[in-house]
């Protein structure tokens, strides 16, 4: 079975700028796909300065067999992914099938409302490190974890080793 280059970098309002572009322009560099996957379909979500990003999928049109790799960015865009029953189905979904879930700064908070933080070692934006716990993980203040098929990083400034990380769980 071939391996799948298509990653779904989910996408809500206030997202974080440089946790949805960067990832997006490294994995495409590596030769990978990337939907934007939000609530709605063709709709522009802005950035917290007002950048807009155009997704290209519906959450429940996203077929999870299609994907590799979920990733999600910080900002406040994960509170607002939390809101759509879509959003929290599809998270759960990727995380039943064993695909790689990658998330930065706040982007634990939708996982918070999967069970892929059970029994974890993760880190996420200080201010989230209650969130973590309480959903089951061991949290650790480091540049990036990586257990098993979760990626997890802190802030921007940890993007390198997000990336890194991310497409050397890919195979790249």
């Amino acid at each position: 079975m071939p391996k799948l280059k298509k990653v779904a970098i989910m996408l809500a309002e206030q997202y974080q700028v440089t946790e949805i572009w960067y990832p997006y322009y490294r994995l495409k560099e590596a030769g990978f796909d990337c939907d934007f996957v939000a609530a709605e379909a063709n709709k522009d979500y802005p950035s917290k300065e007002g950048y807009p990003c155009k997704s290209t999928v519906a959450a429940k049109n996203a077929r999870i067999e299609d994907y590799s790799c979920m990733i999600v960015p910080g900002g406040f865009a994960p509170d607002f992914m939390r809101r759509s029953d879509d959003m929290i189905k599809l998270a759960n979904d990727m995380v039943n099938a064993g695909k790689i879930i990658a998330a930065i700064c706040h982007g634990p908070w939708l996982l918070c409302s999967t069970k892929i933080l059970k029994g974890k070692t993760a880190t996420c934006f200080m201010s989230l490190r209650d969130d973590v716990k309480n959903a089951g993980a061991k949290y650790v203040d480091e540049e990036c974890v990586v257990d098993g098929n979760l990626i997890t990083s802190r802030k921007p400034d940890d993007l390198p080793a997000f990336c890194e990380a991310i497409l050397k769980a890919l195979g790249k």
